[in-house]
């Protein structure tokens, strides 16, 4: 049995077959689904997919790309619901930054507030965190440790094989492993893999981005989990259905909402 931590269904891309896509992951096995909240606009609909499917649940939060649009008050109402399970996903994310010296400065300032505005938001409602970091990793750490994030926890989402972030695992955080670790251009990631405590991994595809070889460059989705595990197991020389259980049983113990799924 296997959980998808993360996978964005309320995308578009999924609105004309959302039904043949869940029917396709339970198949290979997925037992569950999280839908992180990374645009306030499409909130509603991640809520509603939730409650359609008893599988899936949903996690409210603003992405730094997006951080016009935070509403601490609209993701407050989201936080609430008995199907929400974490505050994200939300970070720092330094790929796009403006050119200009002051204008770079700003945005940065910006993303460090909106960033911490959620991880007190987390400790408020005593939710995990799921974690976005793009070429910011320590900016990234000291928030999180500044906050004390460790006592809710998170996922740090498509970990990017930084080994200083490993350090988190000592501070209640998670390794989202998805599709890259299957590129056949990968080499930091399934070399840092290893030095990851099995204990905290999680499984994701982050789908409709990132789908695994033999997909790169397809629609990604929740049924391509089984791709990831593999590629798991061959790298941590572990059977299957070993990496199943020991994934399946850390994205419950983060997410504990998903005690509620009748696992297949």
């Amino acid at each position: 049995m296997i959980i998808d931590t993360h996978c964005h269904l309320d995308d578009e891309r999924f609105a004309d077959d959302l039904d043949a896509v869940v029917a396709r992951a339970k198949e290979n096995g997925v037992g569950g689904f999280v839908i992180p909240g990374a645009d306030p606009d499409t909130l509603e609909r991640a809520r509603e997919i939730a409650h359609r499917y008893d599988e899936i649940f949903f996690a409210a939060g603003v992405h730094p790309y997006d951080l016009e649009k935070y509403d601490e008050s609209k993701l407050l109402e989201y936080l609430e619901d008995e199907k929400c399970v974490a505050v994200g996903e939300c970070g720092l994310d330094y790929y796009r930054l403006p050119e200009g010296e002051s204008e770079r400065h700003e945005e940065i300032a910006l993303q460090k507030r909106i960033f911490s505005a959620q991880i007190e938001l987390a400790l408020r409602v005593g939710k995990p965190l799921i974690v976005h970091i793009r070429e910011a990793s320590e900016d990234s750490m000291h928030l999180l440790l500044e906050h004390g994030a460790g006592k809710v926890g998170g996922v740090l989402h498509c970990y990017n094989a930084d080994e200083r972030l490993l350090e988190m695992a000592d501070h209640g955080f998670y390794f989202g492993i998805g599709g890259v670790l299957t590129f056949k251009n990968a080499r930091k990631l399934p070399r840092v893999l290893p030095r990851i405590p099995p204990e905290r991994l999680v499984v994701e595809t982050d789908a409709p981005y990132l789908a695994p070889h033999p997909h790169r460059g397809e629609r990604n989705e929740p049924a391509y989990t089984t791709l990831i595990v593999r590629k798991i197991a061959e790298i941590l020389e572990r059977p299957v259905s070993e990496i199943e259980k020991i994934t399946t049983e850390n994205a419950i113990r983060l997410f504990q909402p998903l005690r509620m799924v009748e696992m297949v």
